[in-house]
């Protein structure tokens, strides 16, 4: 498994008419051409002002003996 979150089949299906909806497609296509104008100014200012919603604390560390693959 990847780690991916796995789409429920109404998520799926809501994307599926998301796609077929000119409208729609339209408006998430230019969403994706807006994301990619943006400069590394506009990146740091986006982290800087999300830096609260992520999780500061260390990750828990494994420990282990068991070497065999």
């Amino acid at each position: 498994m990847s780690g991916c979150v796995t789409l429920t089949e109404e998520e799926k299906q809501e994307m599926l008419l998301d796609a077929r909806d000119p409208k729609r497609r339209a408006a998430f296509a230019a969403a994706q051409r807006a994301s990619h104008r943006g400069t590394l100014d506009d990146y740091i200012e986006f982290l800087s002002e999300n830096m609260g919603m992520a999780d500061t604390s260390p990750p828990r560390i494994m420990v282990t003996d068991h070497f065999r693959l």
